[in-house]
């Protein structure tokens, strides 16, 4: 069973991370390449990656009329322009994973609070499901529509959700300090990406209040009913890819933390805990879907977890992917890579 695959903004990283998965996937076919600023290039002369018959492919406008045959689309295009285009896909009896911001919210006041704009399709949101796979399997089994999340949530809410649930979370003290590769900045020039600029260099952005710090409190809320004030400082560091992200929390029976998490995934395939007092590092999941959390309890009632994914994997084009097998009955696991890059 082969399903035509779209990909609308397929120039950018996540968009080749995209090509190169389906491009292996025994069920995926990659059958349209769009782009906003690169139409009418072949694939090949845009992303140095690419070879054989993609390569060869000509890119199409990220508007243009999607081919008949075409079942699943991905959008990959920045926050704001993708709505549009996800909107025309389902019009078109496509089904749609989006990897950008615009369907993750619940509703268009907290949009409109994190990215400062109005939504062009907000009656969208009640159908969209926010495809936080670990979390959302059967609704996301049965969707025409899924919001990818974030790679700041992702690496967030993992961890954190299980802990939520057992209730033994200070929700009032919530310290999300985060690091990632300069391409979860993007594909598109930049100045403040410039090697000069970010060499040797580390930098924290987003104040006062990052964008992704209202998802993050949305789907804790959704997914463990816990009310929280999640302070959200990310960091950019000088690495291709991957990102670190590390929780300072407070709470009770803190020594049963490592054990509410283990439990909590023991059966998942992309998440990994840690042994006592082992750490994960970016190096130890690059390349691969998982999520590898680590657990160190400072004291009675402190605690810092840490969790690491490849942020162009598991914290987009990876999950992206698990979220699509579950749409089309295929194995989760499908086309997937559990093992990282190592050396």
């Amino acid at each position: 069973m082969n399903i035509a695959v779209a990909i609308l903004g397929a120039t950018g990283y996540t968009g080749a991370e995209l090509i190169r998965l389906i491009d292996s996937h025994p069920h995926f076919e990659v059958a349209h390449l769009a782009a906003h600023s690169q139409a009418g290039k072949l694939a090949g002369d845009v992303l140095p990656g690419c070879a054989g018959e993609i390569a060869a492919m000509t890119l199409a406008s990220a508007d243009a009329a999607l081919p008949e045959e075409v079942q699943l689309v991905f959008t990959a295009l920045p926050h704001g322009a993708a709505a549009t285009s996800v909107f025309a896909a389902l019009e078109a009896g496509k089904k749609v994973v989006d990897l950008s911001a615009d369907f993750r919210h619940k509703t268009h006041a907290t949009y409109k609070a994190a990215y400062g704009a109005d939504h062009p399709h907000a009656e969208l949101f009640d159908e969209a499901v926010y495809g936080l796979t670990e979390y959302a399997r059967h609704d996301v089994a049965g969707a025409r529509l899924v919001a990818n999340p974030g790679c700041y949530p992702t690496s967030t809410l993992l961890p954190l959700i299980p802990l939520l649930k057992a209730g033994v979370v200070d929700t009032t003290s919530i310290i999300v300090d985060s690091k990632s590769g300069t391409s979860g900045a993007g594909r598109s020039a930049k100045t403040d990406l410039l090697y000069c600029e970010i060499n040797e260099s580390v930098k924290a952005y987003g104040f006062p209040r990052h964008r992704h710090a209202w998802e993050m409190e949305e789907w804790a809320r959704g997914f463990a009913d816990a009310d929280t004030r999640i302070r959200f400082v990310p960091h950019i560091l000088p690495m291709n890819r991957g990102m670190l992200t590390t929780m300072h929390l407070s709470g009770r029976d803190t020594d049963k933390w490592l054990d509410i998490l283990i439990k909590a995934y023991a059966d998942e395939p992309f998440v990994k805990v840690l042994k006592q007092g082992a750490m994960p590092s970016t190096a130890g999941v690059s390349g691969s879907n998982r999520c590898d959390i680590g657990v160190c309890a400072l004291s009675d009632h402190e605690v810092v977890v840490v969790s690491c994914i490849d942020n162009l994997l598991k914290g987009a084009a990876g999950q992206a992917i698990q979220n699509a097998n579950l749409m089309f009955g295929f194995d989760e696991t499908t086309g997937l890579a559990r093992h990282a890059l190592w050396p």
